[in-house]
């Protein structure tokens, strides 16, 4: 078979086991099916604790896992795993001074202190030390048993074990305290006595954080440190980094779209140098092209991929067979993760089956009745109904205005900071033109035409229109849409103001401020930038913006008037500013664009709105609405 990505599907041993390719599936909660049905060398099936009452970072009474009532249930875990023919591992963690513990009881750590929820953290003594390790060796002994191929200790992002590593935390000074040799003494035992349980056959993977990203937190030369005497008892390390609980941390250990790909590679080629086990990394590792060069050039000997196998469960087996192009990617939103969401909408902006795999079918069945299904606007959401009424075995006939697809996200794609987006957009253009779908581009829908393509279906999907806010001036030469801002660049001036702060506007301004070096001010009537956006979205956005020294941010603000020298504004304090601006930039929002989208009613009784013409919306409310009208026809 020649193989366009060897390297990446070369087999390798861990210990006593093989594995047939570099790809680790790496736990996103407890659900791995698909992932491990896309082929993966190994799928991380879900996590485990390791002490009851104590260790777990989602509830006080989440069960150990193989207790009688429990354990048929975590071997079910395996056979899952193995359906694709990977080896399952199992992540084992304790949650240490983060613990969900029973009302009155107290956590455990290195150092204790009263949380902000009223739990009391206690330092840990000889005698707690001991169940810990007792709680680390009963449950790898437990997983032996079972029996999983190998298991995944998660000694990384502010857990139990990073907790007595770090000195973010760990305050003390005794012999675990102090020195890096005083802090790794604690986890290095819990490695010894686990290996020592286990024996020396049985694989063993260990993630460790290779940056914190906090101020006081553990130096990558004590990491280092821990590293290479950990390799003793451990067989691959995963090189991962931030913390979880930590949110101005947790940006990086789940990267946002201002980080760079592969965040983590720095570190991990330094620590291949300097050890003699197999090296892993994780962090936004996107596509099969950039896994195949970490390992062609020895950075590396596996790569561990989790969102993307959220966006594409299939990403291992599509790369396998050549086919990349077909690979959905992950736009870096953490739509996915609860931790953003404030567990609300969660879900997937590219993948309507993520965290809805009770009611999403893996494959859709053909249709029993074939439709002529019309689709009126190709962004985010009429391309999704297109392809899944196409899949569905429907006739779909697609109309687009303009002479692209993409609707909005063909502008935002051009972005510096939305190369994953603008990823999906050719993913999206790949998979339109494969299809049977008859896309009629530079042709606006009208009432008549519809009528003269007797659809048995209309889906109206014709999105929204920047919002043009009365300000006296906005007509003025030097006042532009964000539209035009993205598309032409070289028509702003040296100094901008951006009128509207939302994630739009923040993002052209940040991109103009630090890669263009010009003057911007936003100017926000809220009391926040992008409010629009997800919790960690908008801390990646402030880290980012730090670095732009020529931004300028005014909240709580209005815009008074614009003039060709600039623009008077009203800050918070009621004081009227004359800021002068070459270029304004009118970034106030979007609204649906009602008025024509009802206009396609009355023609077929199945006639649906979706997308921003209903309610301006995420990509991933876009992408679900699109799929559930198409896959419902």
């Amino acid at each position: 078979m020649n193989l366009k990505y060897p390297h990446l599907f070369s087999p390798i041993k861990i210990n006593s086991i093989m594995v047939s390719n570099r790809i680790i599936a790496n736990p996103m909660g407890q659900v791995f099916e698909d992932k491990a049905l896309g082929r993966p060398g190994v799928v991380v099936a879900g996590s485990v604790i390791t002490q009851p009452g104590k260790a777990s970072w989602e509830s006080a009474g989440q069960p150990y896992a193989f207790d009688k009532y429990e354990v048929e249930k975590t071997r079910r875990r395996i056979l899952l795993a193995h359906r694709g023919g990977a080896k399952a591992s199992l992540e084992i963690a304790h949650a240490g001074q983060y613990a969900r513990v029973a009302p009155g009881d107290f956590a455990m750590g290195p150092s204790g202190y009263w949380r902000e929820d009223g739990v009391e953290v206690r330092e840990m003594d000889e005698a707690m030390m001991d169940e810990v390790v007792s709680g680390y060796v009963r449950t790898v002994q437990d997983a032996q048993a079972v029996g999983f191929d190998m298991i995944f200790l998660h000694f990384g992002h502010g857990w139990l074990v990073p907790e007595f590593l770090s000195p973010l935390f760990n305050k003390r000074t005794d012999t675990y305290g102090g020195t890096i040799e005083n802090r790794m003494r604690f986890p290095l035992r819990i490695l010894k006595e686990i290996r020592k349980a286990a024996g020396p056959y049985f694989p063993i993977e260990m993630r460790i954080s290779a940056n914190e990203y906090m101020p006081g937190g553990i130096s990558f030369e004590d990491v280092l440190t821990f590293v290479k005497a950990a390799q003793e008892y451990i067989d691959v390390v995963q090189v991962s980094c931030g913390l979880d609980i930590e949110h101005e941390a947790n940006v990086y250990t789940a990267s946002t779209n201002f980080t760079e790909h592969m965040l983590n590679v720095k570190y991990a080629k330094v620590i291949k140098e300097n050890v003699d086990i197999l090296v892993s990394v994780v962090g936004s590792i996107m596509n099969p092209d950039e896994a195949e060069k970490l390992l062609a050039d020895g950075i590396v000997d596996m790569v561990a991929l989790a969102r993307p196998l959220v966006a594409d469960p299939d990403w291992p087996v599509k790369a396998l067979e050549g086919r990349v192009e077909d690979i959905v990617p992950c736009l870096r939103c953490l739509q996915c993760y609860h931790i953003a969401t404030n567990r609300r909408n969660v879900g997937c902006s590219v993948n309507p089956r993520y965290a809805n795999e009770d009611w999403v079918p893996r494959k859709l069945p053909k249709a029993e009745t074939r439709k002529r299904v019309v689709i009126i606007g190709a962004g985010p959401a009429g391309c999704k109904a297109a392809l899944t009424a196409c899949e569905r075995g429907h006739e779909v006939i697609l109309l687009e205005k303009r002479d692209h697809i993409g609707g909005a996200i063909h502008y935002v794609a051009m972005e510096h900071f939305k190369v994953d987006i603008k990823a999906y957009l050719e993913y999206l253009k790949v998979q339109i033109g494969k299809s049977a779908i008859d896309l009629r581009l530079n042709t606006e829908a009208s009432p008549k035409l519809i009528r003269s393509l007797a659809p048995d279906v209309v889906i109206v999907a014709v999105g929204a229109l920047p919002v043009k806010p009365p300000i006296p001036g906005i007509d003025s030469k030097n006042v532009m849409s964000f539209y035009e801002a993205i598309e032409h660049e070289e028509r702003i001036g040296r100094n901008v103001v951006i009128i509207g702060g939302g994630t739009i506007g923040a993002e052209i301004g940040l991109e103009l401020s630090l890669l263009k070096e010009k003057n911007v001010t936003i100017i926000e009537m809220l009391n926040e930038l992008a409010v629009q956006g997800n919790m960690l979205y908008k801390i990646g956005l402030r880290h980012k913006m730090g670095e732009a020294e020529s931004l300028h941010v005014m909240l709580e603000a209005g815009c008074r008037k614009i003039t060709e020298e600039g623009v008077y504004v009203r800050d918070k304090k009621g004081v009227e500013i004359f800021l002068p601006a070459d270029t304004v930039i009118i970034a106030a929002g979007v609204r649906a664009d009602r008025a024509l989208a009802e206009s396609f009613y009355g023609i077929v009784p199945q006639t649906y709105m979706i997308g921003d013409c209903e309610k301006p919306r995420k990509i991933q409310e876009a992408t679900m609405e699109g799929y559930t009208i198409a896959a419902a026809i």
